[in-house]
């Protein structure tokens, strides 16, 4: 495991990037509870809805997410991806259900960072139409600015964006806990709802039908409880608990307290009961700290969203894209251009779509409950298989978040028809491109290595009459087995009819683990005539820099890179008479062969060191 010194700067980024998303939720999540109980529920639903929202987070965030989930570091790393490598290490048999599972909860983790800046965003800025009606019709569009503002500047890194983090969402925090406190002390008996026996109470007096819906709208009160285990390898478990249970923790609970005060003491404060809780002359201040704090809360799910398509590229699931490395002290920091803009366009798409964070708020949760539901599945398996724990432990403790998870999920199918559908859809198109790319390269690799010429015999074959001619110089064929001859390699013999004197075999590994120690990155194992298999070991977290490693290493390619020809293969698919895809899926498949990025950029080799040889592959 990676280790995390605690110190304060470290908590004070973990405030700012970790906490951001559940940090602004009660911006927007008591306010739709209490608008989805209704007014006929009166005092008795102020002290259910607020315990339903209290009690969700002690039992959802801290109990499962904090101390249970956040015991499956993949050496120190978090999130869906690093979960799935280490539940599919043990996985057996059931592998490919472990593997869809997993990419249904990243499909999902994805059509969530869409809605979150939107919601976020346009819930802080709706402020202004409290603190200034008339600047209502011109809401979505500052939104819309905000938000674009935002993504144009992802490219210069999320450090460098992150150095506000900390510092703002202390300020943040200690605004909830603030104003949260000053209605509970002027209506105290709202600490009442603290007895989780108010929120039983609720559930029996409201009704199958409105409990529900309120607790669809509950929800919203837990969306970026799944950060906390996603950002774990940037700031630690011990720095994530720390500031959780002595900060956040308790300025959430007074926020969610002091808003169901206020509604207590004024039920029509139940409008807008978040920014009811600070004086007139007090909003526009507090508008623009909200803005702020849901730019961070945006900023924390953009930058997973980068780091999680760059793992699922390793893992061999989604299509190499370009990703730039923006720090060079900091592997997790990247930058991915095509996802980065489009989530642009799907959220502002979003933005202009709904209008409002109340009309968003019907699409919102169910992708994210739907990811929770995934986690427990995971990390049961992982108790299982990997930490072996016994049966009778893992089975009711994984019953009872399942059961929570399932209620959740189930409270939030009737958004379905109001927004819900959304992203569902997104998830559904993401978990068709992810499952196709890995079943069509399967299938791929296997056509094109069907008559390929075992390597030994190759080798052995250099010293007849009628070998191909050798020339001089290094050449390096990237290669997936190192049994048998790579098709570049088979391809510039076949047009060429040459080799070079000194061959490279390169093999590129992509490990289970996030990153590979430096002495463990290079292995290299000299054959004949020649010849030479160098493998490079890279973990899922980690950016392939081919010629980066060799400058590290030259033991391992015998030469300056400058010198070194690098021969890359490139499968063109094409319809097969007997075809083991689909025609949608080879057509899918097509498409994002033709706009991968190429294996030059993916594996950081400068194009003109590049040869590539180009053969056609039936699918």
């Amino acid at each position: 495991m990676s280790q995390h010194r605690l110190r304060p700067a470290l908590l004070l980024g973990a405030l700012g990037v970790v906490f951001g998303d559940i940090g602004t939720s009660p911006i927007y999540a008591l306010r739709e509870s209490l608008r989805a109980a209704g007014p006929a529920g009166g005092e008795q639903a102020v002290f259910g809805v607020v315990s339903l929202v209290i009690w969700a987070i002690l039992i959802v965030v801290a109990l499962k997410y904090v101390v249970f989930v956040m015991r499956a570091d993949n050496a120190g790393e978090g999130g869906t991806m690093a979960l799935l490598s280490l539940a599919l290490r043990s996985a057996g048999r059931r592998r490919p259900a472990v593997l869809l599972a997993g990419l249904v909860g990243a499909s999902l983790f994805l059509g969530d960072a869409m809605i979150t800046p939107a919601i976020s965003v346009l819930s802080a800025v709706e402020g202004l139409k409290v603190a200034a009606p008339p600047v209502a019709p011109y809401v979505v569009p500052i939104a819309a600015a905000v938000l674009l503002g935002l993504f144009s500047i992802q490219s210069r890194g999320s450090g460098r964006v992150g150095l506000w983090f900390g510092p703002v969402m202390a300020v943040w925090f200690v605004l909830l806990g603030g104003a949260g406190l000053v209605h509970l002390v002027a209506q105290p008996r709202i600490l009442l709802a603290l007895n989780p026996a108010c929120a039983l109470a609720y559930a029996h007096h409201a009704g199958f039908r409105t409990l529900f819906t309120v607790l669809g709208s509950v929800f919203l009160a837990l969306t970026g409880g799944e950060a906390l285990y996603a950002d774990m390898g940037h700031f630690g478990r011990t720095a994530i608990r720390l500031t959780w249970f002595a900060a956040v923790l308790p300025a959430l609970g007074l926020a969610y307290l002091g808003q169901g005060a206020l509604v207590l003491a004024d039920p029509a404060a139940a409008r807008d009961p978040f920014f009811s809780l600070f004086p007139g002359w007090s909003l526009v201040p507090v508008v623009i700290l909200s803005t702020a704090a849901t730019v961070i809360a945006s900023q924390a799910v953009i930058s997973g969203a980068f780091g999680l398509v760059r793992q699922a590229i390793q893992l061999g699931v989604v299509p190499r894209l370009t990703i730039t490395q923006t720090s060079a002290e900091e592997a997790g920091q990247v930058y991915a251009p095509q996802v980065n803009w489009l989530l642009a366009i799907a959220v502002l798409g979003l933005v202009f779509g709904f209008g409002s964070s109340d009309a968003l708020a019907n699409a919102y949760g169910i992708a994210v409950s739907g990811d929770m539901l995934v986690t427990t599945i995971l990390v049961s398996l992982v108790a299982l298989a990997h930490w072996r724990w016994p049966r009778g432990l893992v089975v009711p403790v994984a019953a009872l978040f399942g059961l929570i998870d399932l209620t959740f999920v189930a409270s939030n199918v009737h958004k379905i028809p109001a927004g819900g559908w959304f992203p569902l859809l997104v998830g559904a198109v993401l978990l068709s491109l992810m499952w196709v790319w890995h079943k069509g390269r399967a299938i791929a690799f296997e056509r094109r290595d069907e008559e390929a010429v075992r390597l030994s015999d190759f080798i052995a074959g250099l010293d007849r009459p009628n070998a191909p001619k050798r020339t001089r110089g290094t050449a390096v064929y990237l290669t997936r087995q190192t049994d048998i001859v790579p098709a570049a390699l088979a391809l510039n013999v076949a047009h060429n009819g040459v080799v070079h004197d000194h061959v490279v075999l390169l093999k590129v590994e992509t490990e289970r683990a996030p990153r590979v120690a430096e002495a463990d990155q290079v292995t290299l194992e000299d054959l004949s005539s020649g010849f030479r298999l160098v493998r490079l070991r890279f973990g899922f977290a980690e950016a392939p820099d081919v010629i980066g490693t060799f400058a590290r290493h030259p033991e391992a390619l015998g030469c300056d890179t400058n010198r070194a020809s690098f021969f890359i293969g490139r499968e063109t698919p094409v319809p097969s008479l007997s075809p083991d895809l689909s025609a949608w899926e080879e057509r899918l498949y097509a498409f994002m062969t033709r706009n991968a990025a190429s294996a030059s950029d993916y594996f950081c080799i400068p194009p003109e060191r590049v040869v590539e040889l180009g053969t056609r592959v039936e699918m």
